[in-house]
């Protein structure tokens, strides 16, 4: 058996993301599997190494998971040829300086979102990385969810006809920190810390929208601060002075309609965390994370307005689910491969730097239409 061993560097890796989604369900789990398989006879093995600032944070979550290496000292792991992909899940405003400092030292470069907390700088990032000649990756995990896969194989197999429009919903209410404590770090919530709802998701619907319904051509966008008062982990009251909620308006180059609600204030009613209603000529689908329903031309009711009476029509039922005919994989293991097998095979990897510019670039696009309160242009980068 050749086994392709390819040492990363995980930093930032403690916080609730890094750990569930990176470290235990992706480079864990595909050791557990026993690599990532090329073939009968080959496979790519990750051999993760943490870093972070938290010696005491570090240690603890290399002795839940079997003893992982870990270090405090950032610079002498990536002088390390051992270790070729740096991996970044730190909070933003830490991510650009880190980034810099692995493709200077060589490594290959895959990174959490928002890559940089400006598009000049994320686009510096991606030029640095390209003349260094490392390979690079964002992470657009939703594009693997088991919903959004479903959703993809609808729109690739013509079931929609021509798409109309796109109505995304995404959100769920963030309890303040006063009554129990905040599901979300405070962070999320004070503009010199790198937070902002608009920061956050806007990078999410950028490579959303570009890669299933068309490339965004122009936006119009306004946020909201809802809630300024919150409570942080230590129990202080903080105000907070930046967005948690975000309505916004994209409009892609091949005419499709795409409005997203972000918010940390709302309480849900619908199907899940993340819906996405796309609605064609031909017939509509509902996805969310890991189902997907469709309802047909042929099988949409032809309701008469009527608000004297209970609606006699059940606007659930005539839709229908998608089957699940395949197993799908977490979202962030299914890239986590594909990068693994770009960085040793050389396979194809569209999901780089430049892409996670553009999510970047949109979130700043979003900020400027709110303050304008105007439509904006998108440019190329």
């Amino acid at each position: 058996m050749k086994t392709h061993t390819v040492g990363i560097i995980m930093n930032g890796v403690t916080g609730r993301m890094g750990t569930n989604q990176h470290l235990v369900r992706s480079i864990l789990a595909i050791r557990n599997q026993g690599g990532v398989k090329v073939s009968d006879d080959e496979v790519i093995m990750p051999e993760p190494v943490l870093v972070g600032r938290n010696e005491n944070k570090l240690r603890v979550l290399s002795e839940a998971h079997g003893g992982i290496k870990f270090s405090t000292d950032l610079g002498a792991l990536l002088k390390d040829p051992n270790y070729t992909i740096y991996f970044d899940a730190q909070t933003t405003l830490l991510r650009y300086e880190a980034v810099k400092k692995a493709i200077a030292a060589g490594k290959h470069i895959y990174c959490e979102k928002p890559i940089a907390m400006t598009s000049e700088e994320a686009m510096d990032l991606h030029r640095r990385a390209e003349t260094a000649g490392v390979k690079s990756g964002a992470v657009q995990d939703k594009l693997w969810l088991p919903g959004f896969r479903k959703l993809k194989y609808l729109i690739d197999s013509g079931f929609f006809g021509r798409i109309l429009s796109v109505r995304g919903e995404f959100g769920y209410w963030v309890f303040t920190g006063e009554d129990q404590p905040a599901q979300r770090p405070s962070w999320n919530y004070r503009k010199a810390d790198g937070g902002g709802i608009i920061l956050d998701m806007f990078c999410h619907w950028r490579y959303v929208i570009d890669n299933l319904f068309g490339n965004v051509t122009s936006l119009s966008a306004m946020g909201a601060t809802h809630l300024p008062n919150r409570v942080d982990e230590q129990g202080k009251p903080y105000q907070c002075d930046t967005d948690d909620a975000a309505y916004g308006t994209f409009i892609t180059d091949q005419g499709v309609v795409c409005h997203f609600n972000s918010s940390w204030c709302v309480r849900v009613r619908r199907d899940d965390l993340l819906t996405l209603q796309v609605d064609g000529v031909n017939g509509s689908a509902v996805a969310g994370l890991r189902n997907c329903v469709v309802q047909h031309n042929a099988n949409t009711p032809k309701p008469v307005w009527n608000p004297d009476i209970d609606n006699p029509i059940d606007f659930y039922g005539s839709w229908t689910p998608v089957p699940t005919n395949q197993n799908y994989d977490n979202a962030f293991k299914a890239q986590w491969e594909l990068f693994l097998r770009h960085v040793v095979l050389d396979e194809p990897f569209r999901w780089t730097l430049k892409e996670g510019a553009k999510g970047v670039q949109l979130a700043e696009l979003g900020y400027a239409s709110w303050k304008k309160r105007a439509w904006v242009d998108v440019p190329a980068l």
